[in-house]
């Protein structure tokens, strides 16, 4: 049974994010009213108390995240101001303390909001688009964050004053809409199990610059505007770290409405590089579709999507990676990834490691766009939330056999539970 607790007129705005933090005690909420609030739990009752309350930015909030405790108390959240600031919680005494005469330049700037504890550290600035997504990395990687806007640019900040929070360096800037998908020298193949095609098998190279070549000649007005549709609202931007440290730093990211997420090595030793390409959406002739649509029929254009949420499931020993995405096409897609089988390069000249995906669940129950998607912490259980007012769980049975697991719907107070799905002839066998 789904246990579910209600926080009443949390914001007075659309809520667009919230956040667990470490421990899942604290919950942070950001809205188109500009406003963050940070919530505590009552383990008495299991009610939520907002603790602190404060005007963060001067456009919509749009994403929040939280640090690893043991770099302290410390919130990241991006914004429609095409900033992204840092926040630290402080006491009472050291916040009046540290701006005895009001705030100069370069001091701290506390929280408005009067009786916040919540200092904004640093404010980043280098975005030439709106700040759709926040994450800070795993915490063996350090102090670090990444940002992706609607420029299509991932960005990547490492915190040098630990101490302060007050510099922080822009240590890696990624075009991802114009990465190439995966070098000329190598190659991987994306293998579809879905219900409508079991077999079929893309090879990445030669499918890319295919479909980049149609794309360009079908639409020569956009070449300005890289992954980007006919409006900036059609599109997703989304971001997620790979949370296994073996592998290094790579992060999962989509930009505008090609539908498609690629998987980022970044390195301090060389450029970043594409691993992997996610890409859902095929030609059933054996030919690969422009990348990012859905097929349509009697003649009409391919119909863009956007992938508007990704995450990256913690790995708690599995051989392989599971990623899951929303769309605003209204599906939840998992994705099996298959590492390079011999150890990754750490110089950049073993060509013939290749990494793989496989889709091993497709559900489109939200029949509406998806804003959200989240693993559990030991990657076992997936939640969705979609357009329909519905927040759905997803659990993998025996023989990797993915099944709706429940769902709860916000204007109702008892739990559904949905007939199951049965996708036995598309798990993928060990």
């Amino acid at each position: 049974m789904i246990q579910t607790g209600l926080i009443q007129s949390a914001h007075n705005d659309l809520v667009t994010d919230v956040a667990y933090d470490f421990y899942g005690l604290r919950l942070a909420t950001c809205s188109l009213d500009q406003r963050i609030k940070v919530w505590q739990v009552d383990e008495s009752n299991g009610n939520w108390n907002v603790e602190d309350d404060w005007k963060a930015h001067d456009a919509t909030v749009s994403k929040l995240s939280w640090a690893h405790p043991e770099f302290g108390t410390i919130l990241a959240s991006a914004s429609f101001d095409r900033t992204v600031k840092i926040w630290e919680q402080t006491s009472f005494a050291s916040t009046t303390d540290s701006q005895p005469n009001g705030a100069g330049a370069g001091s701290p700037q506390p929280a408005s909001g009067g009786s916040s504890r919540w200092v904004e550290r640093a404010v980043l600035v280098d975005a030439r688009g709106t700040v759709r997504a926040v994450e800070f990395a795993p915490h063996h990687f350090g102090l670090k964050l990444a940002t992706v806007s609607s420029d299509n640019h991932v960005r990547i900040y490492e915190c040098l004053e630990q101490s302060s929070l007050a510099t922080w360096q822009l240590s890696e800037e990624v075009d991802v809409s114009t990465l190439p998908s995966v070098s000329l020298s190598s190659s991987y193949s994306v293998a579809f199990a879905t219900p409508t095609q079991t077999s079929a098998t893309l090879e990445g190279a030669s499918a890319t610059l295919v479909a980049q070549a149609l794309q360009q000649s079908q639409n020569p007005t956009t070449q300005g505007r890289p992954g980007m549709g006919n409006r900036e609202a059609d599109g997703g931007w989304c971001i997620s770290w790979c949370k296994d440290r073996y592998w290094g730093e790579i992060i999962a990211a989509g930009c505008g409405i090609s539908g498609a997420i690629k998987i980022i090595q970044l390195s301090p030793s060389r450029r970043p590089t594409t691993l992997l390409t996610l890409d859902p959406s095929p030609s059933p002739a054996g030919l690969p579709a422009e990348a990012g649509t859905s097929l349509a029929s009697d003649g009409d254009t391919p119909t863009p999507f956007a992938i508007t949420s990704v995450a990256w499931a913690p790995s708690c020993g599995r051989s392989y990676h599971l990623i899951a995405t929303g769309g605003r096409d209204g599906h939840v897609r998992i994705w099996r990834v298959k590492p390079a089988e011999e150890e990754p390069d750490i110089e950049g000249e073993g060509g013939d490691s290749k990494w793989s995906a496989t889709v091993v669940a497709d559900f489109d129950h939200h029949k509406s766009a998806v804003g959200r998607v989240e693993w559990n912490i030991t990657g076992t259980v997936l939640s969705s939330a979609g357009n329909d007012g519905r927040v759905r769980l997803w659990k993998a049975t025996i023989g990797n056999v993915w099944r709706p697991a429940g769902s709860i719907g916000v204007e109702q107070s008892e739990d559904t539970q949905d007939a199951d799905v049965n996708m036995g002839e598309n798990a993928v066998a060990e």
